[in-house]
């Protein structure tokens, strides 16, 4: 652990030396952290596991995931619940979402035809989920339409959190078979989970935001102990949650959408660098940094799930994740909307899979029984994710050009870079 605490900090150190070169160039840290982990992990290859499956390596995942959904629900775009778009938001959640995760449960059984429904549904959870990790520009990119980026940033920033029950009643199921627990029993576990979550994360981001606003008004914070605030904030949410055995990590997603509505902050978007969002930057630079640790433990898991022969029915499900099980839901959800057939398009091809997965993933293979369930988990959440940088990182522009449509035709010059409400 040491060693990869070195490699871990030394690397981010030299990103950090020559950002801004490498974002020129399109080199994001999490790039550079999976080649860290990769060439780590080669030479340390009968460490992975090790490193992987352990109860630290779990800890700081759970801890990651609380923080990033406490983020996710802080920064959506525009006043309402769904954002500037909430129609097409509300088709992409509540339809194309389900309808994607019951398509991934029918198209795995297809595939691996020995594997309880538990663990397909487990591993629908962790491959469904987008984030924008990996293609950060996509959202900023105005040769994309205003409404279909919209949509893309709510759908990233909501997704995870409503998955993330689903998650945890897969995980009871699939992680309990010597316990011969029904699906009954699971969700008698999960949803009083689910419930203790969304009370405790509703009280407490009202309550520490109204406080917040309180205590601004009488001029006793200062501006160091307002970004403190914000970052402790989730851990609250999450410790005293699963203190009271409740779901931390839907208590930390309520918690971060019941704060933004009373503390009425600014809008902030991905890739904004307004001084009114200055709040929000130690945790956004703190989850950046714990992120960065999550891609150099991807890269590590690519070593240990390449290490092998290949299990192509695997590959199949996880190329099928990147293409048809994303599409065909959101063109069906997008049906009689005003949307055009080539926007529905956009919305389902740009679908980039990054840290929600990573975290899932690791959560599945430490939490399930050592053997091929825990590792088919792993190798679908890395499967995927490495396609999607391929796809939606590296060839993100292309993919965009060529379902784009002309200069003009979705209503913004091309060729420009911007933040996606702008």
């Amino acid at each position: 652990m040491t060693l990869v605490l070195i490699v871990i900090t030394a690397v981010a150190a030299a990103w950090a030396l020559a950002a801004g070169w490498l974002e020129h160039r399109h080199i994001r840290a999490p790039l550079v952290l999976v080649l860290a982990g990769i060439v780590t992990g080669i030479f340390t290859h009968h460490h992975i596991a090790e490193t992987l499956n352990s109860h630290i390596a779990q800890h700081v995942a759970e801890v990651i995931l609380a923080v990033l959904l406490f983020v996710d629900a802080t920064e959506l775009p525009g006043g309402r619940l769904f954002g500037n778009e909430p129609g097409a938001a509300a088709r992409v959640l509540l339809v194309a979402l389900p309808l994607s995760l019951l398509c991934m449960v029918i198209v795995g059984s297809l595939l691996l035809p020995g594997a309880p429904w538990a663990l397909l549904l487990l591993i629908a959870c962790i491959i469904v989920p987008t984030d924008f990790a990996p293609a950060e520009s996509l959202v900023r990119d105005s040769r994309i339409a205003k409404r279909v980026r919209e949509v893309l940033n709510v759908e990233s920033g909501y997704n995870d959190g409503i998955i993330s029950p689903v998650f945890l009643f897969a995980l009871i199921l699939a992680g309990s078979t010597s316990q011969a627990r029904t699906p009954a029993q699971a969700l008698g576990t999960a949803i009083p989970f689910a419930a203790k979550a969304l009370v405790v994360g509703a009280i407490l981001g009202m309550l520490l935001a109204w406080l917040m606003n309180e205590a601004d008004r009488r001029h006793l914070m200062t501006a160091q102990s307002r970004r403190i605030l914000v970052l402790v904030a989730p851990l609250l949410a999450y410790t005293a949650t699963v203190a009271l055995e409740g779901n931390g990590f839907v208590a930390s997603f309520v918690c971060g959408i019941a704060f933004r509505y009373v503390r009425q902050a600014p809008t902030r978007r991905r890739g904004a660098d307004a001084p009114d969002a200055s709040d929000f930057r130690l945790i956004e630079d703190t989850t950046q940094i714990m992120t960065m640790g999550m891609w150099f433990f991807f890269g590590n898991a690519v070593v240990f799930a390449l290490s092998g022969p290949a299990h192509w029915p695997t590959v199949v499900l996880c190329v099928a994740a990147l293409t048809v099980v994303r599409i065909i839901p959101v063109l069906f959800a997008f049906l009689g909307s005003t949307f055009t057939w080539r926007q529905r398009l956009l919305v389902g091809a740009l679908g980039p899979r990054g840290t929600t997965s990573i975290v899932f993933g690791l959560l599945a293979f430490n939490t399930l029984p050592e053997g091929p369930n825990a590792d088919t988990a792993l190798d679908a959440m890395t499967l995927t994710v490495l396609g999607s940088v391929v796809l939606h990182g590296i060839g993100s522009l292309p993919l965009a050009r060529l379902l784009a449509a002309p200069a003009g035709g979705l209503g913004e010059p091309a060729g420009r870079l911007r933040p996606p409400g702008g």
